[in-house]
């Protein structure tokens, strides 16, 4: 993901009154922190390998958690919670198994979102 491309995405999901709301609670700055970014990384690649890659998931739109882990609020904000948040906030379509290529591309959404949060304090 570009620095354009992050840029004019942090600006669509700004104007999504749901997206906006998901930040990281001091808790789960502190699990990032002591987990360290790479670990955090390894947890987000599980994560879309498992809950968003499937080309059909029977849960799709329920699969990701609310809170539990900084990298579910990440999804939330990110709009990479499910299917149909991928296909309407990052025009990945539906249907078919993620390549390798768009897993990486969600994951590199979730950690540019948790490196700006962790930046940022509140």
């Amino acid at each position: 993901m570009t620095d354009q491309q992050w840029t004019e995405l942090e600006a669509r999901l700004a104007r999504s009154a749901f997206r906006s709301r998901f930040h990281l609670s001091e808790k789960d700055k502190d699990y990032v922190r002591n987990k360290g970014l790479d670990t955090i990384e390894d947890h987000a690649r599980e994560f879309i390998a498992k809950r968003l890659a499937p080309a059909e998931i029977a849960n799709d739109g329920r699969q990701t958690p609310m809170r539990g882990h900084p990298v579910f609020i990440a999804q939330h904000a990110t709009g990479c919670c499910c299917r149909g948040c991928l296909e309407k906030w990052h025009h990945i379509a539906k249907g078919h198994e993620l390549s390798d290529a768009e897993k990486e591309y969600a994951v590199s959404v979730i950690m540019r979102w948790i490196g700006k949060e962790i930046a940022t304090s509140r």
